[in-house]
């Protein structure tokens, strides 16, 4: 997406990426309480700053894989807001024809190669691509995004092990927002810092605010550096936060009004907003505008999805191996 940041146009940009997954996740969750979206859904609402960060520094030609909590990082590649609305309405126009729903967003043509509903399931995967880098010494990385809940999964160590092992141009990003499902990391793990765990393997770790865009992505910039120079995988601790439950079939009563209310006033959006005021004395009538064009995309976007339909019948064979 970019490098150092030099200019105002920049960092607006930054605004405007995560006003847009904030507000499609707002939408969404709308949708799904009027019924027309159904099935898991997991929102990324308060952890914009985590994706936004990590991806800044890619180019298009690397890959990223993550969790089932996967619109942010469909959106941020590139995808399409109304490709990514219509698949969570079932419908044959979204970015897997309907196939996939909310969990299992892909792209093949902006690198993101899935959202993946198995805890750790992405860690695997994620080894795949980079062995398939190494051999064709295509100087390309992985990005992997996962939760803290896959910290404790037995694949996730083997992932880690075999990238460490081979030296693979793997980036790990841990979004550690404290609760897998509802139970909290202290009660977990019994190391509560997720960077010390991925020490036992050898790679570089950081731990960073990821609440904090500019951070983030500094630490991001240092991760993707050593991996693509072949130096082997690197793994980013990003301390964060969901604003919602762990999908919407969750209230999240585990968690006090009192903790969500510490955790938004470190919300990610308006921090960078205060930058880009403060560094370039920017208006509020501009981040008006760029909020209305926000607003434009989501409304576009929902309008796409509504005037979709189902995948037929006589397409459901499409797309499956066949021996």
């Amino acid at each position: 997406m970019g490098g150092a940041f030099v200019n105002k146009r920049e960092l607006m940009d930054v605004y405007y990426r995560m006003k847009l997954v904030r507000s499609f996740e707002t939408r969404v969750a709308e949708e799904y309480a009027r019924g027309r979206i159904g099935g898991f859904c997991h929102l990324y609402s308060g952890e914009e700053a985590v994706a936004a960060g990590a991806l800044w520094h890619l180019r298009p030609e690397d890959y990223v894989i993550g969790s089932y909590r996967d619109h942010a990082y469909y959106l941020l590649r590139g995808g399409a807001p109304g490709k990514a609305m219509a698949e969570l309405f079932g419908h044959a126009d979204g970015c897997c024809k309907g196939k996939g729903g909310s969990m299992h967003l892909f792209d093949p043509s902006t690198n993101f190669l899935g959202g993946y509903a198995i805890v750790a399931g992405m860690c695997p995967l994620a080894v795949g691509l980079g062995l398939s880098i190494k051999y064709k010494n295509e100087g390309r990385i992985v990005l992997c995004f996962f939760g803290d809940g896959a910290t404790n999964q037995g694949v996730y160590h083997e992932a880690l092990n075999m990238a460490a092992l081979f030296e693979l141009p793997v980036v790990w990003v841990c979004e550690n927002n404290y609760y897998a499902i509802g139970t909290s990391v202290a009660r977990s793990s019994a190391v509560e810092s997720l960077a010390n765990k991925a020490k036992a393997y050898g790679m570089p770790t950081s731990t960073v605010d990821g609440m904090d865009f500019l951070k983030m992505q500094s630490v991001a910039e240092r991760a993707i550096a050593h991996a693509r120079s072949g130096n082997g995988p690197a793994f980013i601790e990003a301390k964060c936060y969901r604003y919602r439950g762990h999908s919407m079939s969750d209230p999240g009563t585990y968690r006090s009004k009192e903790e969500i209310e510490h955790w938004k006033q470190r919300d990610p959006i308006p921090r960078i907003k205060a930058v880009v005021q403060h560094d370039f004395e920017a208006g509020d009538d501009e981040f008006e505008d760029l909020d209305r064009k926000v607003k434009v995309a989501l409304d576009q976007a929902v309008a796409f999805a509504e005037a979709g339909d189902e995948l037929s019948r006589e397409r459901l064979y499409e797309d499956l191996y066949v021996q």
